[in-house]
């Protein structure tokens, strides 16, 4: 049977999967998956507060007295965009780790979790502001006609709307945060492309572990995304 099986899967697949159950590698992959959805969970809390932070800065309308809390407001938020989308997220992640909070004893998960919802609250808030820019100024004059002060119109007429129609954004934005997070093994991570990375150097072969963790994303980001379509269905069955 052995044989039988060598011969259509290949005796290095054979030697890889029985290394894999003696090692107890499934142990090392579930670690990573759970680091890689401990990292996007913080990364994306993160990231939205901050988006809808720097989005309402960017849109924000003082009254004159104020005028100059306003303009320095949206130069820091222009700044923080810039500088998120036009610099690596490795770069961000090793600068948080080894010199912002370098004497801080947070462990590799909160730090990674800051920089990578730091990262993703940059393009949060452009999709938050494009979504909000996209309803029709008619909206926010009727809810005002209605009574409503601003911040209630947005939240009870405008926002509503402008996040049915950022939610397919947000689905992307998401699957790309979950994706990142293999860059934590800059910082000794264990995320799921570290455990492919120990499986590797245990093994000497490459093709099995990294065909694993494949695999792995496939499931996170498919489950994602299909939860998702179902909320969007909802949303527009709903409306």
């Amino acid at each position: 049977m052995e044989n039988f099986l060598s011969d259509i899967l290949g005796e290095q697949t054979i030697n890889f999967y029985k290394i894999f159950a003696e090692k107890g590698f499934y142990i090392v992959v579930l670690k990573g998956m759970l680091w890689t959805l401990g990292l996007t969970a913080i990364a994306l809390v993160i990231g939205v507060i901050l988006g809808i932070l720097v989005a309402i800065i960017q849109m924000s309308q003082f009254s004159k007295k104020f005028e100059w809390i306003e303009k320095i407001l949206k130069k820091i938020a222009k700044i923080y965009i810039d500088v998120i989308r036009g610099t690596p997220a490795v770069v961000q992640i090793v600068f948080m780790w080894n010199v912002i909070f370098a004497k801080s004893k947070l462990p590799r998960i909160v730090v990674g979790g800051i920089a990578f919802g730091i990262n993703s609250g940059a393009y949060m808030a452009e999709l938050i502001r494009a979504g909000i820019q996209g309803i029709d100024k008619g909206q926010m004059e009727a809810g005002r006609s209605l009574g409503f002060n601003y911040t209630d119109t947005m939240r009870h007429i405008i926002m509503p709307q402008a996040f049915k129609q950022m939610l397919p954004a947000f689905v992307s934005e998401f699957i790309i945060l979950i994706k990142e997070t293999a860059i934590i093994g800059f910082i000794g991570g264990m995320d799921l492309m570290k455990a492919g990375n120990i499986m590797i150097s245990i093994t000497m072969n490459a093709t099995q572990p990294l065909l694993i963790i494949a695999v792995c994303y496939l499931v996170l980001t498919g489950i994602f995304t299909k939860v998702m379509r179902r909320v969007e269905k909802k949303i527009n069955i709903s409306n």
